[in-house]
């Protein structure tokens, strides 16, 4: 939840560039498996991009993941360019890196 103003700001900024932002979320505790439950954050949080609810860890499993939050950039060719473990905060160092790859790749063909 930490993460969400940092990964909006990325959406806002870049989806008219071609960046899409999915939120994938992997329960933790039963509650967070409801799904009205889910609704209700994502009003509550103001969550502006898709979140698709892996409540059986299919996703969380294909990625190979082992740590909530765990951020992914993927390429226009489904390529996984990037990876950060842990909460994302605008004007660090893991934002600003994050932020110059997204340029970078905003430039590749495809």
């Amino acid at each position: 939840m930490r993460s969400i103003p940092a990964v909006r700001e990325l959406h806002n900024t870049y989806k008219d560039d071609g960046l899409i932002v999915v939120g994938v979320h992997s329960p933790e505790f039963n509650h967070e498996k409801d799904v009205d439950n889910v609704r209700d954050a994502i009003a509550r949080l103001d969550v502006p991009y898709p979140v698709a609810i892996d409540n059986d860890f299919a996703t969380w499993r294909a990625f190979d993941n082992h740590y909530w939050p765990t951020l992914y950039l993927v390429d226009k060719r489904g390529v996984i360019r990037y990876s950060h473990i842990g909460e994302l905060h605008k004007d660090t160092k893991s934002w600003n890196e994050l932020v110059s790859l997204i340029e970078q790749l905003r430039k590749e063909p495809g």
